[in-house]
């Protein structure tokens, strides 16, 4: 039997609703929210990114700054425009547009931004709170992934979580929040030598290696949940995951589509990392004038 489509577009947009209600009380408090994106360089799939951002910024009524650097800029140029955006009482949330050029030390860059402000969720002290499920700003495309699952009421508790990819960005973080809803969790990368018989154990498969189509209905067992993180070109420079769609669809129980099904949630979970700054910024005014 087919699976059922996991709708990014379809879920994103429901929690886009309801952050429009959360921004037109903020605004009723005096609050307006505030993201400041900073674009060092050329690169084109960030401009891309860093112009759907906007839209999204501007669709919600979130304000939002673009600043652009030339690629040649200073690593100290850099960190002395995020600490004026940490003093910024308009700017609730600060991201660095990655990658960077090679002259900037990315861990230098992130560790900059104020953790209040921090809502890409990388900079240590928010990824050490992930680690010990305290309250805190989390990566938005794993944050996303969670919130798919959560929409399409798949269960975790007690099922075996494949995490394929390690990075900083998504392998990792995606691995610690399926752990925290009680999946057993196991990792494979690109040392692992016995990938496939892994894959075939997964009850949940999370693929976000870069590779497309990578992963074929021979890598995963009959029901099992495909979230595809991968955005590729194909032979026919058509866009396509790292899941080959067309034959896991027939095994898979529930599966994301590639385009319209992770890519939506990630800037949807970055406007909800925004609102929820500038939540905390309301919650902190109405302390201190209780004191």
């Amino acid at each position: 039997m087919p699976s059922a489509l996991i709708n990014g577009k379809e879920i994103g947009q429901s929690i886009r609703n309801d952050l429009t209600k959360r921004i037109e009380y903020l605004n009723e408090q005096g609050i307006s929210p505030g993201l400041a994106v900073i674009l060092v360089g050329d690169n084109a799939a960030s401009k891309v990114y860093v112009s759907n951002k906007q839209k999204t910024c501007e669709e919600l009524g979130i304000y939002s700054q673009l600043i652009t650097f030339d690629a040649n800029l200073s690593e100290h140029e850099l960190i002395t425009t995020i600490e004026s955006l940490n003093a910024d009482p308009a700017i609730d949330g600060i991201l660095v547009q990655l990658p960077l050029p090679k002259q900037i030390d990315e861990s230098n860059v992130l560790s900059a931004i104020l953790p209040s402000k921090d809502v890409d969720g990388f900079h240590p002290i928010n990824i050490g709170k992930m680690m010990l499920g305290q309250d805190t700003f989390l990566p938005c495309t794993p944050y996303g992934v969670m919130k798919l699952l959560e929409y399409s009421e798949v269960e975790l508790s007690g099922k075996h979580a494949v995490v394929i990819g390690r990075s900083h960005i998504v392998g990792k973080p995606m691995g610690q929040l399926l752990l925290q809803k009680d999946a057993t969790v196991t990792y494979v990368h690109s040392k692992t030598p016995n990938l496939k018989e892994i894959t075939l154990q997964a009850d949940v498969l999370v693929v976000a290696v870069g590779k497309a189509k990578l992963i074929t209905s021979d890598y995963i067992k009959d029901g099992a949940v495909v979230i595809d993180v991968g955005m590729n070109r194909d032979e026919n420079n058509r866009l396509c995951g790292d899941v080959d769609f067309e034959s896991v669809k027939e095994k898979a129980s529930y599966i994301t589509p590639v385009p319209g099904g992770v890519g939506p949630m990630t800037i949807t979970m970055l406007m909800e990392n925004t609102v929820q700054s500038a939540e905390n910024e309301l919650r902190q005014d109405k302390r201190s004038e209780n004191r």
